[in-house]
């Protein structure tokens, strides 16, 4: 019998320990910012029934569900005989992998009502699944930390969302542009053109600007229905410059006949308001016509963040949905959310050299084996810099000092401690600095408070 090759599937990766450890950094970085804003964390199942994800994120959407298929004697009952039915797929696949972290949080805010108390502020950070083509920048298994509030439809969550992401990427020292728009408003041009009920071919369309191209976008328009008229009046308006104040100007006059696009409009000035109240520095906002975010469930202000010094798609994204729990039952529930892209954000930290030397070490201290004599008096040694909070280890046999010395490089490990037979006896260890190459004498009575001092 053939040995199988080892292999993953496409679109999937494994992680080795300085890769996770910078991961970590990420997770940990994010997840502070938003403590800080009295976000809490939950957590839910990897699989959900597929009844909950289907028809949630539009048709392109449910065609990247990843469905699973059921276990055991799953044919029982059901007709084999035509294989190529949508109906057939259902019947044999009552669950399917999450998409994303927002419609499985408003499965938990419903399932969950009585327990929670409004506005329910809440980020989750897991892995999500999409049947995607994959490609640089685009997996079929990713990490999204999420963070929403639901039960509230003051724009001042809008708002603070904005100098979350300004928060989070000021810590991580990436330069990035933050772009908003309104689906009010698109609705508001779609009203304009004469194909309001054209919306969602229209947003679309948009949503798919920046990779094909207006020409492509109007052609595929087109084909679902627009006259060539429509099709010329709407790309002025995608094509709007100035500043965000004065492109909220320009579109009053344009969408004066849409009460939905005023109202829309109405939400862009007042989240800028908010935004410039509680101080967003350092990072652009800009509203921008051509963002539309093509899953369905949006309603109000929509976010994308694009790395300004790193070529990539989008890092993060999110928006305003008004009743995406009323398909579970609890109508009346708006909320607003935003998601940031683990793995996209690694790449751009990586890219542009950004994570931080400790971000990948995995160990602080490693101590030199000199003999079993040595490696007794260490032991201890170690354990009080653990004790400490510092994280070391022992090597754990007598081999090459080089060999010991590109052990601890490999781990990540800023320190090496020589304990060899003077140092037994006068009871001083040698600290070296692997970075700088210095090298000082430290008692070892010392030892730990030196560590727990210079290791942050």
């Amino acid at each position: 019998m053939a040995i199988p090759k080892p292999s993953i599937p496409k679109g999937t990766r494994d992680f080795n320990p300085s890769q996770l450890a910078k991961r970590n950094y990420i997770f940990d970085t994010i997840k502070r910012v938003f403590r800080l804003y009295g976000y809490q964390q939950i957590e839910t199942p990897t699989m959900e029934n597929l009844s909950t994800l289907m028809g949630k994120y539009g048709d392109e959407g449910d065609k990247l569900l990843f469905k699973v298929l059921d276990s055991g004697d799953f044919t029982k009952g059901v007709d084999m005989t035509n294989t190529n039915t949508p109906k057939l797929a259902t019947q044999l696949c009552g669950k399917g992998l999450r998409y994303d972290l927002t419609v499985p949080f408003a499965r938990y805010v419903v399932q969950h009502q009585s327990d929670i108390v409004f506005p329910f502020k809440r980020f989750q950070i897991q892995p999500v699944w999409r049947a995607d083509r994959p490609q640089k920048g685009r997996y079929r298994e990713f990490y999204q930390c999420d963070v929403d509030v639901i039960g509230s439809t003051s724009l001042l969550h809008e708002a603070e969302l904005i100098i979350i992401v300004a928060e989070v990427f000021k810590q991580f020292g990436t330069s990035v542009t933050l772009k908003i728009n309104n689906r009010k408003v698109l609705f508001g041009i779609a009203e304009s053109i004469g194909y309001a009920d054209k919306m969602v071919d229209i947003t679309v369309g948009i949503d798919k600007l920046d990779k094909i191209g207006l020409d492509a976008v109007n052609e595929e328009l087109m084909g679902k229905g627009l006259t060539q008229e429509a099709v010329n009046a709407l790309r002025p308006i995608l094509e709007l410059s100035g500043t965000n104040s004065e492109k909220i100007d320009q579109l009053r006059t344009i969408l004066s006949a849409s009460e939905t696009g005023q109202k829309g409009l109405d939400e862009m000035a007042q989240i800028f308001d908010y935004a410039e109240k509680l101080g967003v520095n350092g990072m652009e906002i800009e509203f921008d016509l051509s963002l539309a975010r093509g899953l369905s469930y949006y309603t109000g202000a929509i976010f994308e963040v694009k790395a300004n010094d790193f070529v990539i798609g989008s890092i993060s994204g999110g928006g305003r949905y008004d009743d995406l729990t009323g398909i579970f039952g609890l109508t009346g529930t708006s909320g607003v959310g935003i998601s940031f892209g683990a793995d996209r954000i690694y790449d751009v930290l990586e890219g542009l050299n950004l994570f931080p030397a400790e971000a990948g070490s995995t160990t602080d201290v490693v101590f030199a084996n000199f003999g079993e004599a040595e490696m007794c008096a260490t032991l201890p040694l170690a354990q009080g810099l653990r004790d400490s909070g510092v994280a070391a280890e022992v090597y754990p046999s007598n081999q090459k000092i080089k060999k010991q010395f590109d052990y601890a490089e490999a781990k990540g490990a800023t320190y090496l401690v020589f304990i060899g037979e003077n140092e037994l006896v006068e009871k001083v260890a040698t600290v070296k600095n692997i970075v700088t190459g210095s090298q000082e004498n430290v008692s070892f009575t010392d030892l730990s408070n030196y560590f727990s001092m210079i290791i942050k």
